[in-house]
């Protein structure tokens, strides 16, 4: 399955390396002054890939640029002119280098290391389906007032969203997108909360707004259904309650179809621009970009990876959009001066590297802007598998933890939430926490409906409460062993940021 909700690692480091792409301006151009195309006769005997192409926003760069591709044997599945970025198919193998060396191009690279198939996240271990048997135990422990299954919603308690929704469920004027691996909006607690208007499939770099096209492909595909549900399933006596029950959720679909679920470039930057342009007020990333944990600056395709998301986010950003995202399942230090990663590329040959998480980027939680969240159990600590850092976590929300374990009937440290085909069940990761930032982000935007981008996070972060680091050694699994170290106070640490968010506060 594919890396549903990974991490992010920008939030000091970055500006200074990616405001660089952030700019798009200031990327070095490898042949400014170059030859409109570098390659008369491409060859077209080399594997089928999908790259982007990263140019300056005037329509006559644009257009001499795609003229080039064109003449070096690429296809144009989508042009955003006004970030400036192509998505392109071609089988010529030196079409990267061809590009680079045009007029106006500031970077250009493969998005995958494998041929095209016929579309990761951030959840950590399989999903476990709650039964008509178990639902029914839940039900009868659920207090008055309270939806069937919400006495095993200890994360709505533990940030207060069941009395903020007493206060305020959430206004219908605004929309949280849920890019993801498509979302179920037939199901009861979902259906009357979705914007099918603010919805589409962005598996192939550009948008498909058929009726049904962001819905998953099958059952597997659960992982944005549950985010959605988290975020805003009705209060309805059906099911489940959302931390934002009252906002509208839309659903942009971006994992690959097949079973590895892979969350392409071209899909994310077609999934952001479609998101500013329709409206939408929050997104929810619970996932790293394939086929790189990392993308690392000095390398070509990777920085074109970087370059891309990046436009395309920061568009969304300048259209008044929030970008939030999960901070990864690995339990790593995103402020460490080197990591290893031993799973990339993911969509071919993995090969085991040491990076700077300074210098190489998880893509798109690492960019400048987006809202970074760490994971946190039933006792308001640490997950065990989420990955944090000082100065690159800027919240934390419940993800669930199963050694943190809960006073409810199930018993169960994860989160509860809607599945595909009218079904529930607990999931783990930061890709669970993610969509409470998004939520209570909704519910600030609620409140304050002109609220810029980086006015909610200033909202989210002075609203958060800290527990600060733990007393002791930090053993989140409980082996014995010292699994991670926090730096930082009692108001801003590398394990929560500024804190776990708080529901009940955003909505007074």
């Amino acid at each position: 399955m594919a890396h549903l909700r990974s991490r992010r690692t920008l939030a000091l480091a970055v500006p200074i390396a990616l405001s660089l792409t952030a700019s798009l301006g200031l990327l070095p151009a490898a042949a400014s002054a170059a030859p409109l195309t570098a390659s008369a006769t491409p060859a077209a005997d080399g594997p089928n890939l999908a790259y982007v192409v990263n140019t300056r926003t005037d329509h006559r760069t644009i257009e001499s640029v795609q003229r080039a591709i064109t003449r070096n044997g690429g296809t144009i599945v989508a042009s955003y002119d006004r970030i400036g970025v192509i998505v392109v198919h071609s089988a010529n193998p030196d079409f990267g280098a061809a590009l680079r060396a045009v007029r106006g191009v500031r970077s250009a690279g493969a998005t995958r290391t494998a041929p095209l198939s016929a579309a990761g996240t951030t959840d950590e271990g399989a999903v476990q389906v709650l039964s008509k048997t178990e639902a029914a135990q839940v039900e009868k422990r659920s207090a008055a007032g309270q939806e069937p299954l919400e006495a095993d919603q200890w994360d709505l308690r533990t940030i207060g969203a069941d009395k903020a929704a007493a206060v305020n469920p959430g206004s219908r004027s605004v929309t949280v997108g849920v890019i993801d691996t498509g979302v179920d909006d037939t199901h009861p607690d979902i259906a009357p909360n979705f914007s099918a208007a603010q919805s589409a499939n962005c598996v192939s770099g550009k948008a498909d707004t058929t009726y049904g096209a962001w819905r998953p492909v099958d059952a597997d595909h659960y992982h944005g259904t549950h985010v959605a549900g988290e975020i805003a399933a009705a209060r309805n006596g059906i099911g489940v309650a959302g931390v934002a029950p009252g906002v509208k959720v839309a659903s942009i679909t971006v994992a690959q179809p097949d079973s590895t679920q892979l969350f392409y470039p071209e899909s994310v930057v077609c999934a952001f621009v479609f998101a500013a342009d329709h409206g939408v007020e929050i997104t929810n990333n619970s996932y790293y970009v394939d086929p790189w944990l990392y993308n690392c600056m000095d390398d070509p395709d990777q920085r074109a990876i970087v370059d891309a998301v990046n436009r395309a986010q920061l568009y969304a950003q300048s259209k008044g959009t929030l970008n939030v995202a999960s901070a990864g399942n690995s339990n790593d230090d995103l402020d460490a001066d080197a990591l290893t990663d031993a799973s990339s590329p993911d969509d071919s040959t993995p090969t085991t590297r040491t990076v700077d998480p300074h210098e190489c980027f998880d893509v798109p939680t690492q960019l400048p802007g987006v809202v970074t969240v760490s994971a946190v159990g039933v006792n308001n600590t640490k997950s065990y598998y989420s990955s944090y850092g000082q100065g690159v976590v800027d919240v934390a929300a419940p993800g669930g933890d199963k050694y943190q374990i809960p006073n409810t009937p199930s018993q169960n440290g994860r989160i509860l939430s809607t599945l595909p085909n009218d079904q529930y069940g607990f999931l783990q990761g930061t890709s669970m926490a993610s969509p409470h930032v998004a939520a209570v982000a909704a519910l600030l935007k609620s409140t304050h409906p002109h609220a810029s981008p980086a006015r909610l996070q200033a909202l989210l972060k002075a609203e958060a409460d800290n527990p600060g680091c733990p007393a002791g050694p930090y053993d989140g699994d409980g082996d014995g062993v010292v699994d991670a170290v926090c730096v930082g106070g009692k108001r801003v640490n590398g394990f929560y940021g500024a804190g776990t968010i708080n529901a009940l506060r955003a909505v007074k």
